[in-house]
């Protein structure tokens, strides 16, 4: 089934990565998917290689020609479904009320809903995303809730682990703590650097450092902190990574400390997928998705004191990691594959096809 999707965004971010990944997944299930991306942006540029793709304008959504491009491309696709992501891609397309496509809208976060309301049908992919979207009054028989699958763990050479070691100067010593996502506020980054100034240096016979993956507009602010806490020799700044998969396979623990209007966190698939111990808080996603002390170690949002006990509580005890590490592979394998979820929506889209 033909499908054309479309995002707005200039960078790359959490959303974006998953429009990357979900395309790719559908090219690789023989899914015909064409992407519609802004002219210039970081996906256009680098990330979407294999995959058939325009670029258009996306200026702002009160822009008339960014609307007419949009509408001219999707009314001269045959695609039957046509999938916006986040709210610019959205609010500029209006497809005719009693056309032949079907509009989904993708919702990743809680959003205002006024921009929204107007597709024909909405995806949230957590439970309590979809929970909002009723609560704020879209049709509940209209609200889909498919979730996110984890990535298949992409293998990294002995050779590439070893240079990323010399990079980093790891000893045999090091327990590396690596986190992941873009440096602003909903990430919880400054909780997690009170956190690590709150612990030793050493702990379990191990030193203790602290890989921080992405950037963004906090990244100056938080590496200041660092200084002020006097942890910053033990913080490695890496920036964004395209491919973070060497990271995750360096990595001894992951921690994901974001704070509460997080919606899903696409970090804990990622740290179940590549079997690492995570300690994260419990924001909106991490309640739904995991349980505390099977699966994850979880500590309440924007508390520097209780992340940093979580992670005293985790990195002594072995067993405790090795359970949570099976326990994680386990509902990867059956909850979060991407063969589940790709099939999720070609089952939706021909529902939405049916119904319309």
């Amino acid at each position: 089934m033909k499908s054309l999707h479309l995002i707005g965004s200039a960078e790359m971010g959490g959303a974006e990565r998953w429009f990357k990944r979900f395309l790719e997944a559908m090219v690789r299930a023989g899914e015909d998917v064409h992407a519609v991306v802004r002219r210039d942006s970081d996906l256009a540029r680098h990330h979407l290689g294999g995959i058939a793709h325009s670029e258009l304008g996306f200026r702002t959504v009160w822009d008339p020609l960014s609307k007419w491009e949009v509408a001219r491309l999707v009314a001269r696709s045959d695609a039957p479904i046509v999938q916006t992501y986040m709210g610019r891609a959205t609010r500029l397309l209006h497809l005719p009320p009693k056309g032949r496509q079907v509009h989904v809208s993708r919702l990743g976060g809680y959003y205002k809903l006024d921009p929204f309301v107007h597709a024909h049908a909405w995806i949230g992919n957590t439970q309590g995303l979809c929970d909002w979207m009723i609560a704020g009054g879209l049709p509940a028989e209209r609200v889909h809730h498919v979730t996110n699958f984890a990535d298949p763990v992409k293998p990294c050479s002995p050779e590439a682990l070893a240079a990323l070691r010399t990079e980093l100067a790891v000893q045999d010593e090091d327990l590396l703590l690596v986190t992941a996502g873009r440096l602003i506020d909903v990430k919880g980054q400054r909780y997690l650097l009170d956190a690590f100034a709150r612990l030793p240096e050493r702990l379990a016979g191990r030193r203790l450092r602290l890989v921080v993956l992405g950037d963004g507009p906090l990244a100056e602010p938080l590496r200041a902190q660092a200084r002020q806490l006097g942890v910053d020799g033990r913080v490695h700044w890496a920036g964004w990574q395209q491919d973070p998969t060497p990271w995750f396979h360096l990595a001894d623990l992951i921690v994901f400390p974001s704070r509460d209007p997080e919606t899903l966190g696409n970090v804990i698939l990622e740290a179940w997928s590549y079997g690492k111990p995570l300690v994260a808080t419990a924001f909106r996603g991490a309640r739904e998705l995991t349980r505390h002390g099977e699966d994850a170690w979880v500590v309440p949002c924007d508390d520097g004191a209780a992340l940093a006990e979580g992670l005293r509580t985790v990195i002594p005890d072995a067993e405790l990691q090795a359970a949570m590490v099976r326990q994680g592979l386990r509902r990867i394998e059956h909850e979060f594959s991407e063969a589940a979820v790709i099939g999720a929506y070609r089952e939706l889209y021909a529902k939405l096809l049916r119904e319309r």
